[in-house]
């Protein structure tokens, strides 16, 4: 593969947003959807993707850029000769080398002798993908399934666990980078997307829920959202902004756990918009009745 800074057309001093936004103007450019049946252009998109992969992932760029790792994301063998200084007082500047202990050494690693670095090295896992995706509230909380693109350009169905929370990761194994022991992991971070009504703390979820004075002063059976649909909730009579009725079981269920949280609904009450002059008419009278009331006590 050829250097990713080159892939991209940026420079090696290119920040984190010079670098997206080089990747998203050839993505767009090179997308297969837009360049059907073109395996030329399929094949460049392949690299594109693979090149930001690699730099738009801030650890596996630092390791790229100290040459620990190739172009290809696999792990660069390294070895440390130590100059062996002239035993016997007469040695110079090549007094004490000897090519067969080295070069003996090196080959007996390659053939999985020795158990030294080199060897230790070519049994290592290759290294571990990032990703991040975002997902919708409701897609984090039933499950739901996204797709990634990996550097090779296959694509990759990655289920979403029902409840799971904001910033968890999940790992695919074996979907990562080769190496001499197998491929390393992908790493999935997952964001979740705010939701317009419904927010989460724990494994419960509360809502915001405006009332009608008539349904606060009268009592009424409204519908109220739930993340598995509409259900019916009762309001008792004189209820007063502020309170908070639960629906049991009607929250969050996380991985793993055996019951849902629940669902908290905060009541506001609210007041025509515009004012109903039958309504402040009512009031007013109900009012004067009040303050005559207090009066005569």
């Amino acid at each position: 593969m050829r250097d990713p800074y080159e892939v991209l057309g940026v420079a090696r001093t290119a920040n984190d947003g010079e670098i997206k936004k080089a990747y998203h103007r050839l993505a767009k450019e090179l997308h297969p959807d837009v360049n059907p049946d073109d395996n030329v252009v399929a094949n460049r998109f392949k690299e594109v993707s693979a090149a930001y992969s690699m730099l738009g992932d801030a650890a596996t760029r630092k390791r790229y850029d100290q040459g620990e790792i190739g172009a290809d994301g696999q792990e660069k063998a390294r070895y440390r000769y130590e100059y062996a200084g002239g035993r016997g007082g007469q040695g110079g500047p090549g007094a004490g080398f000897n090519a067969d202990d080295i070069f003996g050494e090196f080959f007996s690693n390659m053939r999985g002798g020795g158990g030294g670095r080199a060897g230790q090295a070519r049994q290592q896992r290759g290294p571990d993908r990032s990703y991040k995706i975002a997902v919708d509230f409701l897609d984090a909380a039933k499950g739901s399934t996204r797709r990634i693109t990996l550097p090779d350009g296959k694509m990759l169905d990655v289920r979403i666990p029902a409840g799971i929370e904001d910033g968890k990761q999940i790992r695919l194994r074996g979907q990562g980078d080769p190496g001499p022991a197998g491929p390393g992991d992908a790493l999935v971070e997952v964001s979740v997307n705010k939701h317009a009504q419904f927010r989460r703390e724990g494994s419960d979820i509360h809502l915001d829920l405006p009332l009608t004075l008539a349904d606060a002063v009268l009592g009424a059976k409204i519908e109220v959202p739930t993340i598995d649909g509409t259900v019916t909730m009762t309001i008792p009579k004189g209820t007063n902004s502020g309170q908070t009725l639960r629906l049991k079981g009607k929250g969050i269920k996380p991985p793993k756990a055996e019951t849902a949280g629940n669902q908290y609904v905060h009541l506001a009450v609210t007041l025509p918009d515009p004012p109903d002059p039958d309504l402040t008419a009512l009031l007013e009278e109900w009012a004067e009745k009040q303050d005559k009331s207090a009066a005569t006590e």
